[in-house]
C-alpha cells in the first residue's frame, strides 16, 4: 500500500479518524511527564495534537501529505502550532526532527511483521534511554472472536509477534497485551480487540 491510497482516504474535510485522542493512548500514557514525542504513521495527528495541549513538543511522521496537512490545521485551531512539526516519510524510513524523543508512539500501523520491525525498530533508535515505547493495534484475534480492521492475518499482530520483535530490541518489554473494547457498527456495537505493547527503551 503507497500514500497515493491513503491520500486520497484523507482527502476530505472529515477527519477519518476524530479528533479525539485514542483511548488507550490517553489511559496508559497520560501520567507521563511532558517531553518530546514522534507520533509514528500520525496520520491526523489525533494523539499528537492531544499531547501538545498537554505541553509536549511533538512530531507526526506520516508518508501521506494529506494527513499531515490535517494535522498542522488541527494543531492550529487548537492553539497548539508552535508545538507541532510535520515529516513527511515513509515509516519503515523515516529521520525524526525532534529525536531523540522522550515518547515514542505507533497507533494501527497495520503493516506485515517484517516492515513492522524495521519501523518499530527505527522508532525505538530514536528514543532517548528510559524513553518510553507504546504501540497499538487492532489484534490478530480479531479474525475469531472480535471486529474491526484489516481482514488480513499478515497485518495482524498478536502478543506473540509483537513480543518477538520487541525481545530484539534494546528495551525492556513493560507489556504486551490484549484489551477487550467495542467498536460501533451499523449492527450496533460489536466486540473488539486490540493489542498493546508498552516498553522503556535502554
Amino acid at each position: 500500500m503507497d500514500s497515493a491510497y491513503w491520500n486520497e482516504k484523507y482527502d476530505t474535510e472529515e477527519f477519518i479518524y476524530t479528533t479525539t485522542v485514542n483511548r488507550f493512548v490517553k489511559e496508559y500514557l497520560e501520567a507521563l511527564p511532558t517531553g518530546k514525542m514522534i507520533d509514528l504513521a500520525g496520520g491526523e495527528g489525533r494523539n499528537a495534537v492531544w499531547f501538545a495541549e498537554r505541553g509536549w513538543q511533538v512530531e507526526v511522521v506520516d508518508f501521506a501529505d494529506k494527513a499531515l496537512s490535517k494535522f498542522l490545521a488541527l494543531a492550529a485551531e487548537r492553539g497548539v502550532a508552535d508545538r507541532a512539526t510535520a515529516t513527511i516519510a515513509d515509516a519503515t524510513g523515516f529521520e525524526a526532527k525532534l529525536a531523540p524523543a522522550d515518547l515514542g508512539v505507533i497507533g494501527y500501523l497495520q503493516i506485515a511483521q517484517e516492515p513492522l520491525a524495521t519501523a518499530i525498530a527505527g522508532l525505538v533508535a530514536q528514543l532517548k534511554p528510559g524513553a518510553t515505547f507504546f504501540g497499538v493495534w487492532h489484534a490478530l484475534d480479531n479474525l475469531e472472536g472480535g471486529f474491526g480492521g484489516p481482514r488480513d492475518p499478515a497485518v495482524l499482530p498478536s502478543i506473540a509477534s509483537l513480543t518477538d520483535i520487541l525481545s530484539g530490541l534494546p528495551v525492556v518489554i513493560e507489556s504486551v497485551e490484549i484489551r477487550d473494547g467495542q467498536i460501533q457498527t451499523k449492527e450496533g456495537l460489536k466486540p473488539s480487540k486490540t493489542v498493546i505493547a508498552k516498553a522503556l527503551v535502554n
